[in-house]
């Protein structure tokens, strides 16, 4: 069996780390292969329409989630709330759409102990936050501020909460250290782009997760570990919703985690991603 991971630029990608390794240890690594093919929107029909039954599945990443929604058949909760779909999975003829990120996202923070989340901040306005929104609004939380560098272009994320049922305020990302007040706070911004807000988040209190996983541990994650806050980074959130997929894809019943896990972080380490201090 056959599947993949469809995004532009594509290598840099982890996901074809993260799924031989699940293929190997659950022993079917000579039947099933997972690749990395570049692949703009533009392309995505194209490539789809080519997929015979050899083909199980495909993880999507920019730009292409949006577009992958559009081009299924089916959907599960997570993809119609967010509005966009990182995973195709082909059966009975047809296409059906999953958002991963959101159960990667809560795998992620329950695995440090933040199972529940009645307040948080999401830094970022774009289709990461729209899944963290989600994923948030599942833990519990029932106020959620996105602080958005223009709020205006935020709009797919109002549109996600409201389809969720969760109660978000967008503002500006420059009002920040006026809304720190919660009990977690998720950058979903760029590597780098959160430097400023490092002080600021540090001294609030709060969790953080930053979705950033190279390199790493970012400026904000160092800073508030330093200020002994709990500290969540963007790799294990990459890690369980590869994992998700690879039990949609598969059918097992649960994806060897650990395996992958470990293959991730030691390609990580290869690439020199991971910093040794924090």
């Amino acid at each position: 069996m056959r599947a993949a991971v469809l995004g532009s630029p594509i290598a840099h990608s982890l996901s074809p780390v993260l799924h031989g390794a699940a293929y190997a240890a659950l022993g079917i690594a000579e039947e099933w292969s997972y690749t990395a093919v570049e692949c703009d929107e533009a392309g995505l029909p194209g490539f789809l329409a080519g997929c015979g039954p050899e083909w199980a599945g495909l993880s999507l990443t920019m730009p292409l989630k949006k577009a992958a929604l559009a081009a299924a058949d089916t959907a599960d909760e997570a993809s119609r709330e967010v509005g966009a779909a990182n995973t195709l999975i082909f059966a009975g003829g047809g296409r059906h759409a999953y958002n991963t990120d959101v159960a990667g996202i809560v795998r992620a923070l329950g695995e440090a102990g933040l199972g529940a989340v009645r307040s948080a901040a999401v830094l970022g306005g774009g289709a990461t936050a729209a899944s963290a929104v989600a994923a948030l609004h599942r833990m519990g939380a029932d106020e959620v501020a996105v602080l958005a560098r223009d709020p205006a272009r935020a709009a797919g994320v109002a549109e996600a909460a409201e389809r969720t049922g969760a109660r978000v305020e967008l503002a500006p990302l420059a009002e920040a250290e006026r809304r720190l007040g919660v009990d977690l706070v998720a950058s979903t911004l760029p590597a780098g782009a959160a430097d400023a807000w490092a002080p600021a988040v540090a001294a609030s209190g709060a969790a953080v997760f930053d979705v950033v996983y190279s390199p790493w541990p970012s400026a904000l994650a160092r800073t508030a570990r330093a200020a002994g806050r709990t500290v969540v980074g963007g790799f294990p959130m990459l890690l369980h919703q590869a994992a998700v997929q690879v039990e949609l894809m598969t059918g097992c019943a649960q994806a060897p985690v650990e395996a992958m896990r470990a293959a991730g972080e030691a390609e990580l380490e290869r690439r020199g991603a991971l910093r040794d201090s924090w």
